[in-house]
C-alpha cells in the first residue's frame, strides 16, 4: 500500500466529496470508520459529520460503543476473554435491527443512536432519531468490518502493533491479541475503501480512495 500524508480535515473533505458525487436521494448513505479504541475513530467521524453538514447533508453519527451488550453477557467467560471480545461484546443484532435496517432502501430512517451504557450497565433509553432520505449515517468503532455491515464507504484506521500497545490504556491491553487476530483473520485493510495509518495521530497518512470509490 502507498500512503500519502494528509490532515484529518482534508481527509474528511475528500470523503464528503465522494459521498456528494454519488448521492442516494431516495435512501441513505452509510459510512463505516473502523479502528481500535486507541485509534480514536470518533475524531474522523466528527470531522466528516461537520464537513457534510457544511454541505447541507443531514448526518447521524453512531458509536459502536453504544451497542455493547450487558456486562452479564460480555463477562460470561471472564473479564479478559479474547474470544468473547471478538465475538460477543458488541450487539451486532441490535445494530442490524436499529441502525442498518431503518436505513435500508424503503426503510423508515428512524435510527436508535445508542442502546446500552457500559458505565451504568443499563439501557440508555435514548429516543429514536429521524434521519431523512438522502442523509448520511456514520458508524464508528472497533471490529466493524467483520460483520458484513452494508457500508457504502468504509475506512480502516490502522495502528502498528507498537503504536497500538503504546496508545491502549493499561486496563485494556488484554485486548491487544484480539486486534492482532482481527487483522490476521478479517484483514480489514483489504476490505476497506481507504486505509489510514495513524501511529502519530498528529500526522496521519492514507491510501486515498480507489478509483472504484472515487
Amino acid at each position: 500500500m502507498q500512503f500519502e500524508a494528509i490532515t484529518w480535515q482534508r481527509m474528511a473533505e475528500r470523503l464528503a466529496g465522494h459521498l456528494d458525487a454519488t448521492p442516494a436521494p431516495t435512501s441513505w448513505q452509510r459510512v463505516g470508520i473502523d479502528g481500535a479504541p486507541a485509534a480514536d475513530t470518533g475524531v474522523l467521524a466528527g470531522h466528516l459529520a461537520e464537513e457534510l453538514r457544511l454541505r447541507s447533508r443531514p448526518v447521524l453519527v453512531v458509536a459502536a460503543e453504544g451497542f455493547l451488550r450487558p456486562a452479564s453477557l460480555r463477562f460470561e467467560f471472564g473479564r479478559e476473554d479474547v474470544d468473547s471480545y471478538l465475538g460477543g461484546w458488541y450487539d451486532t443484532a441490535a445494530l442490524w435491527r436499529e441502525v442498518f435496517g431503518p436505513t435500508d432502501p424503503g426503510g423508515t430512517g428512524r435510527v436508535l443512536p445508542d442502546l446500552w451504557d457500559p458505565v451504568t450497565d443499563r439501557a440508555t433509553r435514548s429516543p429514536y432519531v429521524e434521519l431523512p432520505p438522502g442523509g448520511v449515517l456514520i458508524v464508528h468503532g472497533p471490529l466493524l468490518l467483520g460483520h458484513w455491515f452494508p457500508f457504502d464507504l468504509s475506512v480502516h484506521i490502522r495502528l502498528s502493533a507498537g503504536a497500538l500497545a503504546r496508545r491502549t490504556e493499561e486496563s485494556a491491553r488484554w485486548t491487544l491479541p484480539a486486534f492482532a487476530r482481527y487483522e490476521a483473520e478479517t484483514d480489514p485493510g483489504s476490505g476497506a475503501d481507504a486505509v489510514v495509518r495513524a501511529d502519530d495521530p498528529r500526522h496521519p497518512a492514507w491510501t486515498g480512495l480507489p478509483r472504484s470509490a472515487r
